[in-house]
């Protein structure tokens, strides 16, 4: 079971990276779904691939979030240099 692990949290990664959006709930729960897929890689590595993927999951899902924000900062940046 160990040996399919690494291969399973990686395509799952791979699978929500591509599935990111433009909304807040999105970016959020493509980041949280990231972090917990790599949190569940690397806890997996000292026996603690639950514990990681919740470390993880909190993490992505603050960094989708504040890449969201920062993506919608930007959108405004662009109307208000057009306007």
């Amino acid at each position: 079971m160990k040996n399919l692990t690494i291969p399973v949290v990686l395509a799952t990664t791979l699978a929500m990276a591509g599935c990111a959006g433009g909304t807040t709930a999105s970016r959020t729960a493509t980041g949280a779904a990231a972090g917990a897929a790599a949190g569940a890689l690397i806890g997996s590595k000292s026996a603690n691939a639950g514990k990681g993927a919740l470390i993880g999951a909190g993490v992505g899902a603050a960094g989708g979030y504040l890449y969201d924000q920062h993506e919608k900062e930007k959108e405004r940046e662009s109307y208000r240099y057009y306007r």
